[in-house]
């Protein structure tokens, strides 16, 4: 039998490339209220493959011609000067992005909100001691909503200016369009993703849970140490109990399951990224940590070694926040000596900024955890400082 291989070879293209399409989006400041942002560099990622690299022209928009799917296995890159670079999954066609400025004060943190179609109208909520920011009350005690959204898409942004110590923040997303409706499964069908950046990085990103029924997205919190503690849940809320604090006590932290294949990877990528630091390779290494933390995301040790390595960057407020990390994730029989290292590495830099009170109660925190002379004289030293 003659096969005719330029048929077959047509055919299999057609197969491949069926569900390809164009993927369209559109790029805006996350702090000012529809700035838009043209010149910024935008990429698709899949499988090791990437587009030819297109820009956004004056509308903020650019269109990446077909031959990725628009799923989960894409990956969206944009990137421009000073802005934080965002990298998401798809499903990315027709929605809205926004870049965040890079952050200069060492414990702030912004959080960006993007959403589809619907729900319409989706709202950000900060609420901290003596504060709830939303669109209602949009400054208050070193936070600011800076930009509300009402009509689709996004962005809603909060920014968190410097975190105080000692005091425990929660963040959550309102379906204000639903906000009588308990039972409505619309937020979980938004594709809302929330982007957490600190310095010029951003550090985490939240995908809304699929299929859930209730009209409030509870995400995270961050407790009177700095950590955040991953909450990633939806509920149902009356519009009355939205803003009343008490209400989430309930709601606990988000249990992630971490394979054995999977811890197995990421136990070879830290050791790859231990390989490269030994040879000075910076940058490789801190790829290595970066891809162990997308395999085991509760791995204390690679975050350790990713504060390390942006130390070395210079990243001041991420190493901070993945020395937070690695306190959250500490495990095993040394855990707190772990903890306490990580500790006296966050005072370090806060000392090392002229930040003294804030370095002298991150000391404590190292002392109170494991005796160790080099925390003695610390402490004695920023205590000296801070007297003049």
């Amino acid at each position: 039998m003659k096969i005719n291989f330029s048929v077959l070879f047509l055919v299999l293209a057609f197969c491949v490339n069926v569900n390809a399409q164009d993927i369209s989006i559109q790029v805006l400041s996350a702090v000012e209220k529809d700035k838009v942002l043209d010149n910024a560099e935008v990429m698709i990622q899949r499988n090791g493959e990437s587009s030819a690299k297109r820009f956004t022209n004056a509308q903020g928009r650019t269109t990446i011609n077909g031959g990725f799917q628009d799923d989960s296995n894409t990956l969206l890159i944009i990137k421009k000067e000073n802005y934080s670079s965002l990298v998401v999954k798809c499903p990315c066609n027709d929605l809205t992005y926004a870049l965040s400025p890079v952050m200069k004060n060492l414990d702030g943190m912004r959080i960006v909100l993007n959403w589809g179609k619907y729900p319409e109208d989706l709202d950000s909520h900060l609420s901290f001691k003596g504060n709830h920011i939303y669109f209602q009350h949009k400054k208050g005690n070193m936070a600011n909503l800076d930009v509300d959204d009402t009509d689709s898409y996004g962005p809603e942004t909060i920014t968190i200016e410097n975190k105080k110590f000692g005091e425990s923040y929660h963040y959550f997303v309102h379906d204000y369009s639903n906000k009588e409706d308990m039972n409505s499964y619309q937020l979980s069908a938004s594709g809302a993703k929330v982007f957490v950046y600190v310095g010029q990085s951003l550090v985490k990103t939240y995908y809304i849970p699929k299929n859930k029924k209730g009209n409030v997205w509870n995400l995270f919190k961050i407790n009177e140490n700095g950590e955040i503690i991953d909450i990633n849940t939806i509920i149902s809320k009356t519009e009355q109990e939205v803003g009343i604090d008490d209400s989430y006590n309930g709601d606990t932290e988000e249990e992630v399951y971490v394979s054995n294949e999977d811890r197995k990877r990421a136990l070879q990528l830290n050791t790859k990224g231990d390989l490269a630091y030994q040879a000075k390779d910076i940058d490789g290494a801190l790829n290595f940590y970066k891809q162990a933390l997308e395999y085991n995301p509760v791995f204390g040790q690679a975050y350790g070694n990713l504060g390390l390595m942006y130390i070395k960057k210079g990243y001041k407020a991420e190493a901070i926040y993945a020395n937070r990390k690695a306190i959250t994730y500490a495990a095993g029989n040394s855990i707190n000596t772990t903890k306490a290292s990580a500790y006296y590495n966050i005072a370090k830099i806060f000392e090392n900024d002229n930040d003294f009170e804030e370095a002298l109660n991150y000391y404590n925190l190292a002392k109170d955890l494991k005796e160790n002379v080099v925390y003695d004289n610390a402490i004695t030293r920023v205590k000296s400082k801070i007297r003049g």
